[in-house]
């Protein structure tokens, strides 16, 4: 995979970057194979073997395959993802410690409103006047935030208090550690039209470098056991 490959921009200033990764789709072959005491390989009988588990639900062999991602997401979307404990560890950028890049917040261009008859359900919105009002409003709102979070630092004011003015459409930044089968589970439930479609393109973003680094695995999981439904529509 060439540099090029490695980082994918998503929303208007946020990106998912492969930094690192171990294993592959052999490596889940391997870990299933132990169990009988056997070692034949071949290509026909590897993918075989990994459709045969991922349509049978027999997912462990997959934490042998990890991931590790740098990512920028604004901290609204950073708070849904980190409710995905189980077998993905993150480290994120402390505002209590650091200014860096604390003025880049998130600017829709994807304006939804609520659907009226149904509230798990919003409408995005076509009237262009109307999208630029509510972007109006939100970056108005942003340069409020920030220039009174400028004026307590000026006058001496820790970061760690200052930082309580901030919105939740502040980027910020986070390296993240899983293995494939937490990563599946992520995508099931965040490449997902039930899901707020910011997650959503994040969640497409790991799904290619899935793709790219684990075509036997990722092939079986979108044929056998995805549970969403956006990625089979890509």
């Amino acid at each position: 995979m060439g540099n090029s490959e490695k980082i994918l921009k998503v929303l208007d200033k946020g990106f998912v970057e492969i930094v690192d990764y171990m294993g592959g789709d052999r490596s889940a072959v391997r870990a299933a194979r132990v169990s009988h005491g056997k070692d034949i390989s071949t290509d026909e009988k590897d993918k075989r073997l990994i459709e045969h588990l991922m349509k049978n639900g027999h997912t462990s062999p997959f934490e042998h395959i990890t991931f590790t991602f740098y990512v920028k997401a604004p901290i609204f979307v950073v708070r849904q993802w980190f409710r995905h404990r189980i077998g993905m560890s993150p480290n994120e950028i402390s505002r209590r410690y650091t200014s860096k890049n604390v003025d880049e917040f998130y600017i829709p261009t994807n304006i939804r409103f609520q659907d009226t008859d149904d509230k798990q359900k919003n409408i995005v919105v076509g009237d262009e006047k109307l999208k630029k009002e509510v972007i109006e409003i939100i970056e108005e709102a942003y340069e409020k935030s920030y220039e009174a979070y400028e004026k307590l630092i000026n006058i001496g004011v820790t970061k760690e208090l200052a930082r309580i003015i901030l919105p939740v459409g502040e980027y910020t930044e986070f390296y993240l550690t899983t293995n494939a089968r937490a990563l599946m589970h992520f995508l099931d439930l965040r490449a997902s039209s039930h899901a707020q479609w910011e997650i959503q393109q994040y969640a497409i973003a790991l799904a290619y470098f899935f793709q790219k680094l684990c075509p036997w695995t990722y092939e079986a999981y979108i044929k056998y056991a995805y549970q969403g439904d956006v990625l089979d529509k890509l």
